[in-house]
């Protein structure tokens, strides 16, 4: 069963699972994010399943999708969080979540933040330089606490990806080089409140191929052998592979977790560690849209035309941002959605017209999909964005001083709010008190 069997046509209409999108956009309003609890649990199971020879800890990176029900659905199916702020931390936390299911990454813990982990004594640390190891190991020794800690290693591996989410390359911030990471493991002992348990090595996301992964973990497998020779490797208990891993924004067939495993597993098991895994857009990606109105059609004298709507990119920023291409297409149509869908790519039907779909937002850069081959839609039809479960919400904005949209969860044949749109009040909360009379 495919992404598109939990979000499909039936006679031209838009379904999520087993509801129409026009019946929660007429409940719920415009802009709205719409998520497939089925299928969000149906991809942290198929990684789940893919890597099972090796038992991980799939650790959920809430980066990705961090509302609260999302946390609690996966939560219940047996996931683990990776956090990489306090407020995530606190997230997690709230919904009832098992400290022992949580790793902290992040180049830039600060001193509360770490404080607030180990008070509630989390899992394990993804430590990122020395001088947050001095950190972690002085307030830790403040609260009579141990802080459990992997070194993240930047190992220096291009992984193919587009240069704003590549985190593996020596250029990077995130990491420390081997030589450096050599020298932390060697004076460990130095450090009186610290447990290394592992290794941690991520190398940015999405990765089309198994090669980056392959690569990483031999080096990460040669380090081991020699830097603990003197040690004893009984010291890395884990090793901590990260996330990544690829699904299809345009259509195509992309890898799947069982292909990263053939390839993953058997170097895990050389390396002899427990597992864990930080999966986040492969689990959440593909079971999420974003659902606007069409506020105006809008015709240059040159010939050139808008779908000007009511989406805009403080609510999916990834285009933008990224360059990223999410699939568009009308809620209710008679015109099929074709298998791939590439900007600028063949008409290949005679209906379809090119456009670019636009939000109101005063920015050039506010383009939602740009040289695309659509239907004919009029003021008022529903536009899907496609798979973007996994940083939309999460990396909105109220920029223009736009309310956020509203987040709706579908289970079968019903849905409900999972977070309700934003007022205008709500964008002022934080400064009306301090106005001057």
């Amino acid at each position: 069963m495919t992404s598109f069997d939990f979000f499909e046509y039936r006679d031209n209409e838009l379904f999520c699972e087993d509801v129409k999108i026009k019946d929660i956009v007429k409940d719920a309003g415009s802009p709205a994010y719409i998520y497939s609890k089925n299928l969000i649990l149906k991809n942290y199971r198929e990684i789940r399943d893919a890597f099972a020879d090796v038992s991980p800890l799939i650790c959920f990176s809430v980066k990705a999708n961090s509302n609260l029900s999302v946390i609690k659905a996966l939560a219940d199916a047996g996931s683990g969080f990776d956090v990489v702020s306090g407020g995530e931390l606190y997230r997690v936390l709230k919904v009832g979540v098992s400290p022992d299911k949580i790793v902290f990454a992040g180049v830039g813990k600060t001193s509360e933040e770490i404080k607030y982990a180990l008070e509630n004594d989390i899992f394990m640390f993804n430590v990122e330089s020395p001088a947050e190891l001095a950190n972690i190991d002085r307030i830790a020794g403040s609260l009579d606490k141990r802080g459990r800690i992997a070194l993240r290693i930047n190992p220096d591996i291009d992984a193919k990806t587009h240069d704003k989410t590549t985190t593996g390359k020596k250029e990077n911030k995130f990491g420390i080089d081997f030589e450096s990471a050599s020298q932390l493991i060697k004076n460990i002992d130095d450090y009186n409140n610290i447990d290394l348990k592992g290794i941690h090595v991520h190398l940015g996301s999405p990765i089309y191929s198994t090669g980056p992964y392959v690569q990483g973990l031999e080096k990460v497998y040669k380090f081991v052998q020699e830097t603990l020779d003197e040690k004893g490797k009984e010291g890395i208990e884990y090793v901590n592979i990260g996330g990544g891993y690829c699904m299809s924004y345009t259509g195509e067939e992309v890898k799947r977790p069982r292909d990263y495993a053939a390839d993953i597993v058997p170097l895990i098991k050389i390396l002899g560690c427990k597992v864990v895994m930080e999966p986040g857009r492969f689990i959440i990606a593909n079971a999420g849209i974003l659902v606007t109105n069409t506020t105006y059609i809008k015709i240059a004298t040159w010939g050139k035309k808008f779908v000007i709507c009511d989406a805009a990119m403080n609510d999916l920023a990834r285009p933008s941002l990224y360059d990223a291409v999410h699939r568009a297409w009308p809620v209710n149509t008679d015109v099929p959605m074709p298998k791939v869908e590439h900007p600028g790519g063949e008409k290949g039907d005679d209906r379809l017209e090119l456009v670019d779909i636009v939000g109101p937002v005063c920015e050039s850069s506010d383009v939602l999909a740009e040289k695309r081959w659509f239907p004919d839609v009029k003021e008022g039809d529903l536009i899907a964005f496609f798979s973007a479960g996994a940083y939309g919400f999460t990396m909105s904005s109220s920029y223009n001083t736009r309310p956020r949209t509203c987040e709706i969860l579908v289970d079968g044949d019903s849905f409900s709010t999972i977070r309700r749109r934003e007022t205008y009040e709500d964008l002022i909360t934080g400064e009306k008190e301090f106005l001057s009379a």
